[in-house]
């Protein structure tokens, strides 16, 4: 049995004793990631009950669909205060909850205002989809953590320019293999945007120019420089500064 109380095969889930040893090194403080988060078998369930999830959740975009869970954000508020579902907590709440970041701070949402991830947006990728570059916004306490399953693909992050325009080039690719973890906070969030290139497959890819490849799972499958991509879900866990109580009450009306 593994700290969050899930039974996985310990050979598969490979959680470090502190955040440190998953730091990646190449980018400014603070990013993690941990390659073998959850289980196949983990992943196999809840892909499952993102794809049996009730119509109503999916939100239809021009290019791709997604959920979030327990309802929207309005005006930068959660209406609807009711706990996450199961399949949602177990395992990964439960995980981020008892990784510790350094002796003096227990988890990365120890100082978040309600002390654990209360949003989950789960996005749906299929190949030569991605998403603009973009921040998060002040919705939202400074920690995003996001777990990829079904495919490979690089998340870019970019600088803006002195003049305040975008420049176009990516500073830094973070390859995200299925059953990761990703943790973005501090400078990363506040100062860099992040978006997926709409490709069908990434290239180029080495030591050189994947900023955590030396924490990948397998770099060895990426020695061609290539990823084929395949229909990747995203599951980002945050925690929403604002919760309204009136919402608690009214949640259902407000659901997707």
């Amino acid at each position: 049995m593994d700290p969050s109380g899930a039974f996985s095969s310990p050979l598969e889930v490979k959680l470090p004793s502190s955040l440190e040893a998953s730091r990646i090194q190449t980018l400014p403080p603070n990013a993690y990631y941990i390659s073998d988060f959850i289980s196949e078998e983990e992943e196999r369930i809840i892909l499952d009950k993102v794809e049996h999830a009730p119509k109503a959740r999916w939100r239809q975009l021009t290019h791709r669909r997604l959920q979030t869970w327990p309802s929207d954000l309005v005006k930068n508020t959660l209406l609807d205060a009711q706990p996450l579902p199961n399949w949602l907590e177990q395992p990964v709440v439960s995980r981020l909850l008892s990784i510790p970041v350094s002796d003096d701070e227990p988890h990365i949402f120890a100082s978040s205002p309600h002390g654990r991830p209360n949003h989950v947006l789960i996005n749906e990728y299929p190949p030569e989809t991605g998403i603009m570059p973009h921040k998060d916004g002040a919705a939202y306490h400074p920690v995003v953590c996001t777990v990829s399953l079904g495919s490979s693909l690089c998340l870019n992050l970019y600088k803006s320019k002195e003049d305040g325009a975008l420049d176009p080039e990516p500073v830094w690719r973070i390859l995200q293999e299925p059953r990761s973890l990703l943790i973005t906070t501090g400078e990363l969030y506040s100062d860099y945007l992040h978006g997926i290139e709409p490709i069908s497959e990434d290239a180029n890819l080495s030591e050189q120019t994947v900023a955590n490849w030396h924490l990948l799972r397998s770099s060895s499958s990426f020695e061609d420089g290539r990823n084929q991509r395949q229909t990747r879900i995203s599951l980002t866990y945050r925690d929403v500064l604002k919760v309204s109580k009136l919402g608690s009450k009214l949640g259902p009306l407000f659901k997707r």
